[in-house]
């Protein structure tokens, strides 16, 4: 049995693929829109047949799911066919690591596919039959993946419709991957328009898909909740003799806490299954994003030894070999079949429930003796018969009868006066409403209210919500605020803002803003991304060395650098008069263009005063006298030159001249 561990990446079921469905397959062999060759067949779900298929384009392998014909026989083909590429294009656009991608779609005569990523791999059903229960730690982890997935879609206004373990595919990587987005909603918007009918997996169904086929992306947390339900505790939490029993069970009862499956259980795993499946979708998160929160925030609650705990699996749950050695849980029907329901069980189906807690925990009860309870099963066939018969009363009333509805239709992505000709053509009183919408164009069909697949009266007003396309905001002035004043600014108008250009700038202070890349007060797009230049104040520098330089040339030098320069003068013998001899800073320094700087310029010698010397020994004024650097002239006071000097009489210039050090003074003498 070859790829008996691989998963249907389409259907989630398990891939098994016998001789005789290969030999008896018109498909095996075949090429598909003159592209895909069909190599194998993997799996067959409720909606359509899984093939592993050859891209010979690409040359790589796919998975080509070919849409069982059956599921338009009560409708349009071109609606059918119209419905089935707008959820096909749509899933195409959603890329994330925690979904399976959505490669291509066509028709081929007769033949409806999507080709998408192949998954090797099993899928979480598989697993869950090999483990039984899964640790706290895995199921939150699980969850969180898959929450993660869900809310890149709901971003995207896409709703998947059918999460269940078998569409939790994991690959070799144990990573988990969503699929099957929108296809479970494009099928049933055909059907249920015509046959009062949709498609789902009814342990997985929200209670408002079960009474009005209305759903939101509130159905999918509510799976998700089932979903951690089943994988912590092993088992689901409504089983009943048929399919619309477990629906009519999800419609009139809360789901139990898992802690009544496995008493250990914390409260905040209860108090998360609790909010994610409130039977009022009101109650629960908005969206998977908002779910997602509240899984990450119960995990950091949780300490680790719980997390590594799992339950025990319940009673009669026994994992058996299979020729390849892996393991699974027998049943009885697959656990994830998707199946078609009538619309509108919201008060009339009857749950008979056969897996009561107590009995789940007494192995006696998982095989009873045929005698001791044949009227039971008698009595179990009758509530059946009655509940079937219930159903189509309702689905009567509802369709046919005195209280005919009509459902409304999907006309997203449709011209308004085409949408309008849908509506119209139902029958309905149709009002318009212009919203803004980022993605959808101006003209186009954004919804309706009620919303598509909701039931409403015949006649009655439908609200056609068009679109007017992305809303425009003005950019506001933030040239000259600071950065974090523009910035909120620009978000307080409603726009996003990008990464921050920084330029040096002689004239504008650090952080504040000299640029935009959108012109002020214009009409712009609201999501339109805009980014601002900013100072980053004057540009560095190393100070520059000026000493030595004239005083015209220091100046000049400093101002290339448009630093602000300070000039003083002051008397040495460093350098000549006019000539910087210090500054400050110093040279080399670091420093910014435009910041201060002092040179001091000499102004020649330093001054000095001459000392009176008249009547002192001439030896002691020349020693004095060159001790303050001047230089010294004797001169004799009478007429015979060859006496010798002793008293000085007389000098020039006169004491307390001042003179520059260097300069000459003449003593006088007498002897």
């Amino acid at each position: 049995m070859p790829g008996a561990g691989v998963a249907d990446s389409l259907t989630g079921q398990p891939r098994m693929t016998f001789v005789s469905d290969t030999m008896t397959d018109p498909l095996i062999g075949r090429l598909i829109d003159g592209r895909y060759e069909v190599r194998e067949r993997i799996a067959a779900g409720g909606m359509a047949t899984v093939y592993v298929a050859h891209d010979q384009r690409l040359e790589r392998d796919v998975a080509l799911k070919v849409m069982h014909p059956h599921l338009a026989a009560d409708a349009s083909e071109s609606d059918f066919v119209a419905r089935f590429q707008r959820e096909a294009k749509a899933a195409a656009r959603l890329t994330h690591p925690g979904m399976v991608r959505v490669y291509d779609q066509g028709i081929d005569g007769s033949v409806s596919y999507l080709t998408m990523e192949y998954v090797e791999g099993e899928n979480l059903r598989e697993r869950m039959s090999h483990e039984l229960t899964l640790t706290v730690g895995d199921s939150l982890a699980i969850t969180e993946a898959v929450l993660d997935a869900l809310a890149a879609a709901h971003n995207k206004g896409l709703v998947h419709r059918d999460v269940k373990p078998e569409n939790v595919l994991l690959d070799d990587t144990e990573q988990p991957k969503l699929a099957d987005f929108g296809l479970a909603r494009a099928v049933t918007e055909v059907t249920s328009t015509t046959s009062g009918m949709l498609l789902g997996t009814v342990a997985y169904l929200a209670p408002e898909l079960v009474a009005s086929g209305d759903a939101d992306a509130r159905a999918d947390v509510y799976a998700a909740g089932i979903l951690l339900y089943e994988m912590v505790t092993g088992r689901q939490p409504f089983t009943a003799q048929t399919a619309l029993g477990v629906a009519s069970r999800h419609v009139h009862e809360d789901v139990p806490p898992p802690s009544a499956a496995a008493p250990w259980l914390p409260p905040e795993l209860d108090e998360l299954v609790a909010s994610f499946t409130a039977r009022e979708a009101s109650v629960r998160p908005a969206d998977a994003g908002a779910a997602l929160g509240l899984v990450r925030a119960a995990r950091t609650l949780i300490d680790e030894p719980t997390l590594a705990r799992r339950a025990d699996p319940p009673s009669g749950a026994v994992p058996v070999q299979h020729d390849e050695g892996e393991t699974t849980v027998l049943e009885d029907q697959p656990a994830g079949s998707t199946i078609a329901l009538p619309i509108g069980l919201g008060g009339d189906a009857i749950a008979v429930d056969v897996m009561d807690a107590e009995l789940l925990d007494d192995p006696e009860a998982i095989e009873p003796e045929e005698n001791k309870h044949r009227a039971g099963w008698w009595l179990g066939a009758v509530f059946a018969t009655l509940l079937v018969l219930g159903g189509l009363g309702l689905w009567w009333y509802n369709s046919v009868g005195p209280g005919a509805y009509t459902t409304v239709p999907s006309v997203q992505g449709e011209p308004e006066d085409a949408a309008r000709g849908i509506l119209e053509g139902l029958g309905f009183s149709v009002i318009i409403d212009n919203e803004f919408h980022d993605t959808i164009a101006q003209g186009i069909a954004i919804g309706t209210e009620p919303t598509m697949n909701s039931q409403a009266p015949d006649g009655s007003e439908v609200v056609l919500v068009v679109s007017d396309g992305a809303r425009e905001e003005t950019v506001p002035a933030v040239l000259g605020l600071s950065e974090d004043d523009a910035i909120t600014e620009l978000r307080d108008a409603g726009f996003p803002v990008g990464e921050t250009d920084r330029t040096f700038s002689d004239t504008v202070p650090q952080g504040i803003v000299t640029g935009i890349s959108e012109e002020e007060g214009s009409s712009i797009r609201h999501d339109t991304e805009i980014s601002l230049e900013v100072s980053d104040g004057p540009a560095p520098i190393e100070v520059a060395d000026v000493v030595g330089l004239i005083e015209e040339d220091a100046i000049a030098r400093l101002e290339r650098d448009a630093m602000d320069v300070t000039v003083t003068y002051e008397r040495t013998l460093d350098q000549p008069e006019g000539y910087v001899f210090s500054q400050d800073p110093s040279a080399g320094a670091e420093g910014t263009r435009t910041q201060a700087i002092t040179i001091v310029v000499s102004e020649g010698p330093p001054l000095v005063p001459v000392p009176d010397f008249t009547y002192n020994r001439v030896e002691q004024a020349t020693t004095e006298l060159e001790e303050l650097g001047l230089e010294v002239n004797l001169e004799a006071a009478n007429v015979w030159p060859w006496t010798t000097p002793e008293f000085v009489v007389d000098q020039r210039p006169d004491p307390g001249t001042e003179l520059e050090v260097g300069d000459t003074v003449t003593l006088i003498y007498d002897s």
